[in-house]
């Protein structure tokens, strides 16, 4: 529910209040002795969703080319009255379907306070990527959760999805701008980071070894269940924001889907190997659009507009355009996506059917000990070595199952993709003595 005060100008009394009187709207007047053009002042409760037709009945009655309108969040309102108005709003078929959401005015105003101003926001966005680089390297979720929580995407995104189905422009570009900063920011100053702290030795691993820390890996070659954490975090930032909730959790959610990977970026760039992380890339321009839009989609859909009837139509053109080419782009790099869930499918069955096909190959009294294989590749990874470990007792030869590893291991590669595909795989057996009574 809200609180609604309305300075009334000169002339205009007797219609704003015969507004009210006729929603059958609780009021009290107070008058206006500040010598200015205005008579009185009207305080007046509303349920949240009577709140946009109301102040459309006003501006009707020209309050808002000569007055200002303050609306507040009111805790209770103890009236018969109000509770009479409230059960007419919900039982309207139109105006229930809005649900909860608040007015037009109140969205526009909540989405220019959640876009912060440039110096708080590169400040925020620098800090959490760098904190979530940290952790990334330590392999830590707990201080990649953390680095989140700081991150302040959530007021960029929304601001450009409200200014776009409100048509204003001024508000939309913003929002576009931040959130093109923002991915520069969090891309630079994770990148600077890590170069940092490898260059003093503080993390003295190959890139190999940094791609393969979990929290890094799983970000190189994300799947299509990616693009659904970004969907459900614009849907929800969407939702919050209309409904005049907190938006805090939403914004962490938000950034788990842009902060990570934005980092991982980052650390590709330090450690030479940008080529290693284009996955991730893939991933932060996915997350970006989806949340766009479907923030866009649902706040079209929950019935905002412009304010002026005669700029709904330019509205929607903007915001149908907007939507086809943020859905156009989506589906293209989705088709990355399916390609990196197709590869993770490829990668885990070559792995167990060579498993399977070198221990097949085994004497009883030999052991595999370990199985190592390098992919290359993008999207799709096809093996390119293949290392075996196989254990022997210490009394005994090896066992000669080189050659037949070998071929069984070939004939398992995957079939290549496209013209530049190869499927020559080198494969490398190494042999350790194991003393099992020992072990």
């Amino acid at each position: 529910m809200r609180l609604v005060q309305v300075m009334v100008p000169t002339g205009k009394r007797e219609a704003v209040l015969g507004v009210l009187d006729e929603e059958d709207v609780d009021y009290a007047v107070s008058d206006e002795t500040s010598g200015r053009d205005y008579t009185a002042v009207v305080t007046f409760p509303l349920p949240t969703a009577a709140v946009e037709p109301i102040l459309e009945d006003l501006r009707g009655v020209g309050i808002e080319r000569n007055a200002y309108t303050v609306i507040v969040q009111a805790e209770t309102v103890v009236s018969d009255r109000f509770e009479k108005l409230k059960e007419r709003y919900e039982s309207d078929e139109e105006e229930a379907s809005n649900g909860d959401r608040i007015a037009r005015e109140e969205l526009v105003a909540r989405a220019e306070d959640m876009a912060p101003t440039i110096r708080p926001y590169v400040l925020m966005t620098a800090v959490s990527a760098i904190v979530a680089t940290a952790g990334l390297l330590l392999d830590s979720p707990a201080v990649v959760v953390g680095s989140m929580v700081i991150a302040p995407l959530i007021g960029p995104a929304m601001a450009a999805s409200v200014g776009t189905v409100v048509d204003d422009d001024e508000l939309a570009v913003r929002g576009i701008k931040l959130q093109a900063l923002g991915g520069v920011i969090a891309i630079g100053a994770a990148a600077i980071f890590a170069y940092l702290i490898r260059s003093a030795n503080i993390v003295p691993l190959s890139a190999g070894e940094v791609f393969a820390i979990g929290e890094v890996q799983e970000r190189l070659a994300p799947d299509v269940l990616s693009l659904v954490i970004a969907l459900g975090a614009g849907a929800a930032g969407a939702v919050s924001l209309a409904s005049g909730v907190s938006s805090a959790l939403v914004g962490v959610m938000i950034a788990a889907a842009l902060i990570p990977p934005t980092a991982v970026v980052g650390i590709g760039i330090a450690w030479g190997a940008p080529g290693a992380v284009l996955g991730s890339a893939v991933l932060v321009l996915v997350n970006v659009l989806a949340i766009n839009l479907v923030a866009l989609i649902v706040l079209w859909r929950m019935g905002y507009r412009p304010k002026l009837w005669f700029r709904e139509e330019e509205a929607r053109a903007s915001t149908i355009k907007r939507i086809a080419a943020l859905a156009v782009v989506l589906l293209l790099l989705t088709g990355l996506l399916g390609a990196f869930t197709y590869s993770s499918y490829r990668t885990a069955d070559f792995d167990e059917n060579a498993t399977a096909a070198i221990e097949a190959e085994l004497p009883p009294e030999a052991t595999l000990l370990d199985l190592e294989v390098v992919y290359e590749g993008f999207p799709l990874q096809t093996p390119r070595t293949v290392v075996v470990t196989v254990g022997y007792p210490p009394s005994e030869s090896p066992p000669d199952v080189g050659a037949s590893i070998r071929d069984r291991v070939s004939a398992l590669a995957p079939e290549p993709i496209g013209p530049f595909g190869q499927r020559d795989v080198r494969v490398e057996i190494q042999y350790v003595a194991v003393d099992r009574a020992a072990g």
